[in-house]
């Protein structure tokens, strides 16, 4: 998806927010991620993009970056709860939204809290993901992290930021795919410096914000992943608990990041909110052959060239790679940073696909490595998702700089057709069951 066009508001001290409007649905809803926001590179990663295009089917989204992080400035000020509040209007006044359903995540979360006590006249409803209320454990408040906790967490916290580490306890299912943790890296170091994060890790350690909850007095809908690291199930209950008339639904999963793990159950459930109507997924099965590229060394390879030249190399290798697609018939799903994710209704056309590409870029100074699968996959808004979608990601991740690597599978479905290989043993493929016989296709 194309990236939407980013505008700013003025907050009332002269601080510039960071927005974007995406859809035209019947009702707005307003949505910050929390401190893990950009909303311009958030459209790089397909399942953060998916879920924000979902958000967007039913609402007109209104998405912004917290002042202090991603696209939006700090302001002369540091950027305390009062002032996100008022950021909050700041948006939806530049946006033309005179009442809105406001959805906090995580961080966000407390400050759509205190917008909603403040200003019930612009709140429709409130919808809260992994909400904090208090982050410390006191006498009479045993609902957060106790304070080693806390100093542990803080400190692991600062100490792992801009490396992608901490997604051991942001997103612990996602914590060994090294593709997402290179883009992850990069995200955290465009979202906030380490000082940035410091200080705002130190302004949410000392929030307290219990007196606002029994004040909010608008519809609301509070939803938790039972297992989450960050922001404890007990916490998160607390909230639901203490607001008037609130909605607990609890997911299972231990990913504090929304966008990854079942998505989808926890949109189902806001649309429902939203709406009043459960949504009904459209879901077809087909057999596909899919293939997954990605560009061998590419931090090294950017670290090299610069953040500028890495950026006109990467817009260089995807028109390559899409008159490629074109040229086969290739349907692409989806790209993250500098790998595709294409599918295509024929193994063979999809392999000689795939080894046009390994030749056209190299003369580009790069080497790519490809892996493909077919089996049945299910569509569901237009694109393959499914078992045989996460097989192909992990053939690719066994294959050698430019090397074409695919299942017995599209061996098989492609006797007869010229194609010839070589036996690249049985491996493991993480978290699909068995061993697997892989083959090289030769050049």
């Amino acid at each position: 998806m194309q990236i939407p066009q980013t505008r700013y508001a003025k907050a009332p001290d002269g601080t510039s927010i960071a927005y974007q409007v995406v859809g035209d649905g019947p009702v707005d809803l307003v949505y910050a991620s929390g401190i893990w926001s950009n909303v311009e590179l958030m459209w790089e990663e397909p399942r953060w993009a998916h879920f924000l295009e979902r958000l967007a089917k039913f609402s007109r989204l209104i998405l912004f970056d917290m002042r202090g992080v991603g696209l939006s400035d700090r302001g002369s000020e540091p950027p305390v709860l009062e002032l996100q509040r008022d950021d909050v209007g700041a948006v939806m006044d530049a946006a033309g939204s005179s009442d809105a359903i406001v959805f906090g995540g995580a961080r966000a979360a407390t400050m759509a809290m205190l917008f909603a006590a403040t200003h019930p006249d612009r709140t429709r409803a409130l919808v809260l993901y992994a909400p904090v209320a208090k982050t410390v454990s006191t006498p009479g408040f045993p609902y957060g992290k106790t304070p080693e906790e806390q100093r542990v967490f803080f400190e692991r916290f600062v100490r792992e930021v801009g490396t992608g580490q901490n997604l051991a306890l942001q997103a612990p299912s996602v914590a060994a795919d090294e593709r997402f943790v290179t883009w992850w890296a990069r995200f955290e170091r465009l979202v906030a410096s380490p000082s940035a994060y410091e200080e705002l890790g130190r302004i949410f350690t000392d929030v307290d914000v219990r007196d606002v909850l029994t004040a909010i007095h608008v519809p609301t809908l509070v939803l938790h992943r039972k297992d989450d690291a960050i922001v404890l199930e007990r916490q998160a209950r607390y909230v639901a608990d203490q607001i008037q008339g609130a909605t607990y639904v609890q997911f299972p999963g231990e990913d504090h990041l929304p966008f990854i793990g079942d998505a989808d159950a926890i949109v189902d459930d806001v649309e429902q909110f939203v709406t009043g109507r459960r949504p009904i997924r459209e879901t077809d099965k087909v057999l596909a052959t899919i293939l997954f590229t990605d560009i061998v060394d590419s931090t090294k390879r950017q670290a090299e060239l610069g953040d500028r030249s890495w950026k006109q190399l990467l817009e260089r290798h995807h028109a390559i790679v899409r008159d490629l697609l074109k040229q086969y018939r290739g349907e692409e799903q989806d790209t993250a940073g500098d790998g595709f994710y294409v599918r295509f209704d024929g193994p063979a056309r999809a392999i000689r696909c795939a080894q046009d590409i390994v030749e056209t870029v190299r003369p580009l100074g790069i080497q790519v490595r490809a892996g493909l699968h077919t089996g049945e996959c299910e569509i569901v808004d237009g694109k393959c998702s499914g078992l045989s979608v996460s097989i192909g990601a992990r053939v690719m991740a066994n294959a050698g700089p430019s090397e074409v690597l695919v299942s017995r599978t599209v061996k098989d479905l492609t006797a007869g057709s010229g194609l010839s290989f070589e036996d690249a043993g049985e491996h493991e493929l993480k978290g699909v069951p068995d061993r697997w016989r892989l083959y090289q296709v030769a050049s």
